[in-house]
């Protein structure tokens, strides 16, 4: 009998991998969504129990700056059970954590994943994903970003979310799919 492959080191955070975004229909269609989708299975696969998902959800009466967002971006006001906000993976016995932030490090997240590390996969890489490496990076949790695992708004602000992310090495580290679990 074979001994199975060792898990990758720490937690895997998949950020927002929800309908709102492969929905080709709404406006925060990710472009290379399935692509992107394809590689988390991978790596949810490796990481065994050690993955926590995470949810954008709108919030109830919107605050601050928030009021103007939700007056652009009115059709994302539905509640957290709303079919547009549900993951399209089932996420099984993994946590999840819901959030009304683009960044989802924060004490929700933290309670689950503790001081890391972190390898963060998800959508959109510039914008949730951005959102919640720079903060635990400042933090001081190692995060590798999974760059191939990841799909932004387009290729262009993909490419540069990660080139911005990569500035922040040693404690960011842009890493591919391959590498993740080849180094297992």
């Amino acid at each position: 009998m074979s001994t199975p492959a060792p898990q990758p080191e720490g937690w895997l955070v998949v950020v927002d991998l929800q309908e709102v975004f492969r929905d080709g229909d709404s406006p925060w269609t990710t472009p290379r969504f399935e692509e992107a989708r394809a590689k988390v299975r991978r790596l949810v696969a490796a990481f065994g129990d050690r993955v926590v998902w995470t949810r954008f959800v709108a919030p109830a009466e919107p605050v601050g700056a928030w009021k103007e967002y939700y007056e652009q971006y009115d059709f994302a006001l539905r509640p957290p059970d709303d079919p547009l906000y549900q993951l399209v993976e089932d996420p099984g016995g993994h946590p999840v954590v819901d959030a009304t932030t683009f960044g989802k490090w924060g004490p929700d997240l933290v309670e689950v994943v503790g001081d890391g590390p972190l390898t963060v996969v998800g959508v959109a890489t510039d914008c949730c994903v951005l959102s919640t490496v720079l903060p635990a990076a400042d933090a001081g949790v190692h995060v590798r970003v999974v760059g191939d695992a990841c799909a932004g708004s387009c290729d262009e602000d993909h490419d540069r979310a990660l080139r911005i992310m990569g500035l922040y090495a040693p404690l960011v580290e842009i890493t591919t799919t391959d590498e993740v679990l080849a180094a297992r």
